[in-house]
């Protein structure tokens, strides 16, 4: 993907940086950068998803079941007829499988981030929204409070962690909010309740 091309490119540069062409070692470097190499594996994910992403060939299951029992009922009818007709018509899965996907298929399960406040000023640090949908499995990021300015920030991102494989968060970052909730003030302890 565009991560192959970007190394290829890394590759054909360290040689021109060597040779001391005007500009490469600048382009180089910019190549090399930990934003644009995050963004680049955010849009390899992005497309990667759009690829797979299922859709569900009806938004109705039950409504499709219910017309396929019925055509079922005026076909010749063999043994298999009546046990597929017997299983449609289960309540089990009627009520429960059915519906269940009818309810997800309608659904938008996409995250939302919040939109960014109009009065962002000019000398404002550079900042960035990270989204990290983790369910049940941890992290991989250890946070800590800066010694001198007293910010929540990313101690550590551990490697293959949640954090790690996202190339969203790394050690240095300043934690502003967290699921909503400003972390200034807070003890490490306390986000860590709220992660």
């Amino acid at each position: 993907g565009v991560s192959h091309v970007l190394t290829l490119v890394l590759q054909e540069l360290s040689l021109l940086c060597k040779r001391d062409v005007n500009g490469v070692g600048m382009l180089y470097d910019l190549l090399r950068s930990r934003w644009l190499q995050a963004l680049l594996k955010i849009y390899e994910c992005l497309q990667d998803y759009l690829g797979k992403r299922p859709a569900p060939v009806t938004l109705q299951a039950r409504a499709l079941t219910r017309e396929v029992v019925e055509l079922l009922r005026e076909a010749p009818q063999s043994g298999e007829i009546k046990e597929l007709r017997r299983l449609l018509r289960a309540p089990h899965l009627k009520a429960a499988l059915l519906s269940a996907h009818d309810t997800v298929a309608q659904k938008d399960f996409e995250p939302t981030l919040p939109p960014l406040p109009d009065n962002i000023p000019e000398n404002e640090e550079a900042m960035r929204i990270v989204c990290l949908v983790k369910n049940n499995q941890p992290l991989g990021a250890t946070i800590k409070r800066h010694e001198i300015t007293g910010d929540i920030t990313v101690a550590r991102v551990i490697h293959g962690g949640l954090a790690d494989r996202s190339g969203l968060l790394y050690a240095g970052d300043k934690l502003v909010e967290v699921n909503g909730v400003p972390v200034e003030g807070l003890e490490p302890e306390q986000v860590i309740n709220i992660l």
